[in-house]
C-alpha cells in the first residue's frame, strides 16, 4: 500500500510550480508582438483578444503565427520542465499556465481565451492527445472555415481522447475543467454561432 501524501511536504512545490507557470503562462505575446512591429494594442483591433485568431484579423499572417507558436509553447515549456519533478507537478504546471493565459496579472486578469496554450499543454503531457486535438482543430478548421467551433471541438474532443488513450483520472479531471474554462470563455461566440454570425477565419471583425 502506497505510503499517505505528506501534504506539508509537497504544498510549497506544488505551490512553486503553479505560481511559475502562472507566470510563465501570463506572458501576453499576442500583445506585445503586436507591439513590436508596430500595430498598437491588438486589444483595439476585431474582437479585442490578445489571441492568434485576433492578430491574423489584423493581415499579419507571419504575426498570427508566432502568436500562436509563443501562446502554445508556453503552456508546453512549463509542462516539459514540470515532469522533471513528476506528472502531479506537471498536471500543475499545465493548470497554472493556461490561468495565466486566461487571467494574467499584466492585463488586470483580463487575458486571452486559452485555446493555443491549453494545446501546448496538453501536447506536452501525452503527443496522442495533443494531435487528437490538433486534428480534431484542423478539420472543424478547414471544413467550417471558425476558429471558435474549432476550438470548442478541440477542447471536447480531447477529455475523451485522454478517456480512450490513458485512462488517467487526474488528466480527464484536468482536461475537462480546462475545456469547461475555455467553453464558458467563448460564450459570446457561442452565442453568435448559434445566430449564424460568427465570421470566418481571416475575415475582418
Amino acid at each position: 500500500m502506497p505510503d499517505p501524501i505528506s501534504w506539508s511536504h509537497v504544498a510549497p512545490y506544488y505551490l512553486i510550480a503553479f505560481f511559475c507557470s502562472y507566470l510563465l503562462g501570463s506572458v501576453p505575446f499576442g500583445l506585445v508582438i503586436t507591439r513590436l512591429f508596430g500595430l498598437g494594442d491588438i486589444r483595439n483591433i476585431g474582437s479585442g483578444n490578445i489571441g492568434a485568431t485576433n492578430v491574423l484579423r489584423t493581415g499579419r499572417k507571419g504575426l498570427a503565427l508566432a502568436t500562436l507558436i509563443c501562446d502554445s509553447g508556453k503552456g508546453a515549456v512549463a509542462v516539459l520542465i514540470a515532469l522533471n519533478w513528476g506528472p502531479d507537478i506537471a498536471l500543475i504546471a499545465a493548470l497554472g499556465s493556461v490561468l495565466g493565459h486566461l487571467f494574467p496579472v499584466w492585463l488586470k486578469f483580463k487575458g486571452g481565451k486559452g485555446v493555443a496554450t491549453t494545446l501546448g499543454v496538453v501536447l506536452a503531457l501525452s503527443w496522442q492527445v495533443g494531435i487528437v486535438a490538433c486534428l480534431t482543430w484542423l478539420i472543424t478548421a478547414i471544413t467550417l472555415r471558425m476558429s471558435s467551433l474549432s476550438a470548442l471541438m478541440a477542447m471536447l474532443a480531447t477529455p475523451i481522447a485522454v478517456w480512450f488513450l490513458h485512462g488517467d483520472l487526474q488528466m480527464i479531471e484536468l482536461t475537462a475543467f480546462l475545456a469547461v474554462l475555455i467553453w464558458a470563455r467563448h460564450h459570446e461566440n457561442i452565442r453568435r454561432l448559434l445566430k449564424g454570425e460568427e465570421p470566418k477565419i481571416g475575415k475582418k471583425k
